[in-house]
């Protein structure tokens, strides 16, 4: 599933550090900006947040708790008789900052459209449970979140006089996944969706999401992804040795000696420096300043321009030198990579707790719905010692959930949602190939009604951030395609 709105991860399930995006989805919760450190930013703030009455559980009649929703609106393009637009929450907190800025707004104003922003369950202010507890977590599924936007739908609908207006949903990663959804089980709800970078093939495992992330470094230098390899595999090789331990505290900074007792301590040690590739590779030359996000100016050039830095000695040296630099761009003063820590983190199931900002709620589904493991199985990309098997450990330590119920899990959201081979209609898949979640993505056509729009040179969610003059023609024919379809669909 940072995913953030964009962010699977959906996004990774883990990384360096964590990108804050709100109403795309992102899932990347393993960083040393710790889970919600993050803070809601000035812009957007003149967008009152409101709440609905939500059910709590959606295929019980005999279940009549209710808990309070968030949601956001923006009335100011909206003409009688228009669309309404709903945008799709995420595995974070709804940023009301996207009530402001997005290509999603520009489309809004030229089609007369009313815009909401409903906040998932479980992520944000919008907690359905006093607590997180792994029995309370099983409320949280993308077929209740899929419930809940159509309640919404429904209830707003008849309050606001909009029922028989045209709903279009947008989201992006893990929100494009749960909008193309929401289209498929619920077409009397909904006319159209834009589904962008979403991943709607679930998998256990998902290694090609790292040979993606080869790929997409080649493409600034075929010499980059051989160097970061070099430099993963000779940090693996020093981990065998306690003697090598010292140095390696020093190289990275690390918050205390670095300390390998078990499998799990070295596979997040190396997971976590290998999380800066893998983000900066998913957002690489986003536009989300707005969101308030730091770090933006990293990209895969600045990346590979450090790792081709012939000044410092070898590529490892290399490899420390960009932890370094983001821990700068993050003043972070040093970089706490200890298991242990971590393992505290998740299994805290208080809404106050360091992972409750989203990291215990995202990784829960990934192992009862999703899977979706960047893990090391391929040869074919840069990194090593993070295996599938690491983050099935997980999914039995934190919510007692079996490597056996997780893959008759992903088994039955394939059968439910119907993986790549989706029967739908007015759904469009926007897709960046920079982007390593596009390989769970539709990139073709399925039928006209069903079309792809695959974007090179584009990463994660590109298409929905706001328009600037730098961007890529074919960025911009993208955003003005979308349009036109909508345009288009409207009229059906």
């Amino acid at each position: 599933m940072a995913f953030q709105l964009c962010g699977l991860p959906l996004c990774k399930i883990t990384s360096f550090f964590l990108f804050s995006v709100f109403a795309i989805g992102d899932g990347h919760y393993k960083s040393f900006v710790k889970y919600n450190q993050l803070q809601d930013n000035k812009r957007g703030a003149a967008f009152e947040e409101q709440w609905f009455i939500q059910k709590l559980d959606h295929f019980s009649g005999a279940d009549t708790r209710v808990w309070k929703q968030r949601y956001f609106i923006n009335e100011a393009f909206y003409k009688p008789g228009g669309p309404v637009f709903l945008m799709i929450g995420g595995e974070g907190r709804a940023n009301p900052a996207w009530m402001q800025y997005g290509t999603w707004l520009t489309y809004a104003e030229k089609l007369g459209a009313l815009c909401l922003l409903l906040e998932h369950r479980f992520y944000g202010k919008s907690h359905p449970t006093d607590d997180l507890s792994t029995d309370n977590l099983r409320f949280l599924s993308s077929r209740q979140a899929l419930a809940d936007l159509a309640h919404f739908r429904t209830v707003i609908g008849e309050t606001r006089g909009l029922t028989n207006r045209k709903w279009v949903a947008f989201g992006g990663s893990y929100p494009g996944s749960l909008a193309a959804w929401f289209r498929l089980k619920y077409p009397h709800l909904v006319h159209a969706s834009v589904a962008t970078s979403a991943p709607v093939y679930a998998t256990v495992n998902f290694p090609e999401y790292l040979e993606v992330v080869w790929r997409s470094l080649a493409s600034e230098s075929a010499e980059c992804p051989l160097l970061v390899k070099k430099a993963s595999d000779t940090l693996v090789e020093r981990l065998k040795d306690p003697k090598t331990y010292d140095n390696i505290t020093k190289d990275f900074n690390l918050c205390s000696k670095l300390q390998i007792q078990t499998d799990a301590d070295s596979a997040y040690f190396l997971e976590t420096l290998a999380g800066v590739f893998m983000d900066v590779v998913q957002y690489n030359e986003d536009n989300r300043v707005f969101e308030g996000i730091p770090g933006t100016n990293i990209t895969i050039k600045v990346l590979c321009d450090v790792m081709g830095d012939t000044s410092l000695k070898d590529p490892y040296s290399r490899y420390a030198a960009v932890a370094r630099l983001m821990m700068d761009t993050f003043f972070i003063k040093c970089l706490d990579t200890t298991f242990g820590t971590y393992f505290r983190d998740m299994t805290n199931t208080s809404w106050h707790g360091p992972a409750a900002g989203g990291g215990r709620q995202w990784v829960y589904q990934t192992c009862t719905e999703f899977g979706f493991y960047q893990s090391t199985d391929s040869p074919n990309q840069p990194f090593n010692g993070f295996p599938l098997a690491y983050y099935l450990k997980q999914c039995a330590d934190f919510y007692n959930v079996s490597a056996e119920q997780l893959a008759e899990a992903v088994a039955q959201t394939n059968e439910y949602y119907g993986g790549y081979d989706i029967r739908s209609t007015r759904i469009v898949f926007p897709n960046g190939s920079i982007d390593p979640w596009h390989a769970l993505g539709i990139t073709r056509d399925i039928t006209s009604d069903l079309p792809a729009v695959f974007i090179k040179g584009t990463a994660h969610c590109a298409n929905m951030y706001p328009a600037r003059s730098q961007d890529l023609p074919q960025l911009a024919l993208a955003r003005d395609h979308i349009f036109l379809l909508l345009q288009q669909w409207l009229k059906q």
